[in-house]
């Protein structure tokens, strides 16, 4: 398979993004690769156009169906395993974002309650634990309001995300109509 000049560019570029989303560049890159081709995409395919070993390719794979962000698929009359995004852009993004919470904010979220849960020592260990509720208080919070965001599906999501600083701007408004509840919090 010959990438063409912006493939190449968009999947190197996905490659270093990876580590941001949480997997490494090779992982990055064959997720780039599977998403933008029209085609399933055999792993002898992916190993040859990124030029990494079938080995490194077969992890990445895994890794990828681990996050639950590609699936097979069956070609009839092919023996070798071809793959392709488990889903929409949305329902990716969805997965990426699912899987981050699992891995990073749900741990923490415990970690936080349990040394909010435990007994001040001190002066300094009760200012601590006030800083760490507020922590987990926010945490929370976005966490609810991004399971919230993920329930809307698609189509709702992307008008939320149009209005952007239209309900910025309508909370400014309602700030300056109702001033004394601003301030409350």
């Amino acid at each position: 398979m010959n990438m063409s000049p912006l493939v190449t560019s968009a999947v190197m570029h996905f490659g270093e993004m990876g580590s941001r989303w949480g997997f490494n560049r090779t992982v990055g890159q064959i997720f780039a690769l599977i998403v933008l081709n029209d085609e399933p995409l055999a792993a002898q395919e992916i190993a040859d156009a990124l030029s990494i070993s079938r080995g490194n390719t077969s992890m990445g794979l895994k890794e990828l169906q681990s996050w639950q962000v590609i699936k097979h698929h069956h070609i009839p009359g092919e023996r070798k395993e071809f793959f392709v995004p488990a889903g929409s852009i949305w329902v990716l993004a969805n997965r990426v974002f699912e899987e981050r919470r699992k891995r990073e904010i749900d741990p923490t979220l415990t970690l936080l309650r349990d040394l909010i849960l435990d007994t001040p020592g001190n002066k300094q260990d009760e200012q601590v634990q006030e800083r760490l509720h507020e922590i987990h208080d926010l945490l929370e919070s976005v966490t609810a309001w991004s399971q919230e965001l993920q329930n809307l599906g698609p189509e709702k999501l992307d008008t939320l995300m149009k209005l952007g600083a239209g309900v910025g701007r309508i909370l400014e408004l309602k700030d300056k109509l109702l001033p004394g509840k601003a301030q409350e919090k």
